[in-house]
């Protein structure tokens, strides 16, 4: 059974807690060629698109639910929006949740919208909004 509107609402459960390090932080914004002085000193922040990182973790509960028929390799992420109440720091452990929040399904393509929350301390600190477009087989 496809992916459908009654998967709506659909929670999973949190996926294990990631540590933000500081070379986690320097790797990342090296990667996107920011020099930025607030990834880096005695108190850095991750730069705010390492949310994606974490929330990608949260992806594989979506991805292994056999009953919704999703595939990585027919997927594309057409959008991705972050909410933040704070930033990121280096000895964060944050714990990401995902939520299905809309699909349409369109002859055999599947619009997914998720949100996945990202989590400090019983604290949502960052909200991560993407849709992803699936193509069935058949």
């Amino acid at each position: 059974m496809p992916i459908t509107p009654d998967h709506v609402g659909r929670t999973y459960p949190p996926a294990e807690p990631y540590r933000i390090s500081r070379a986690k932080i320097r790797e990342f914004a090296t990667a996107l060629g920011d020099d930025n002085p607030a990834y880096s000193g005695n108190d850095p922040i991750a730069p705010p698109t390492f949310a994606a990182v974490i929330a990608a973790h949260a992806w594989e509960a979506l991805f292994g639910d056999g009953e919704l028929g999703l595939a990585l390799h027919r997927t594309i992420h057409g959008d991705q929006r972050f909410e933040f109440r704070r930033p990121l720091r280096e000895g964060d452990d944050v714990v990401a949740t995902l939520t299905i929040e809309n699909v349409r399904n369109r002859g055999t393509l599947d619009i997914v919208s998720i949100l996945v929350a990202l989590d400090v301390d019983g604290d949502v600190v960052c909200e991560s909004r993407s849709t992803l477009m699936h193509t069935r087989e058949g």
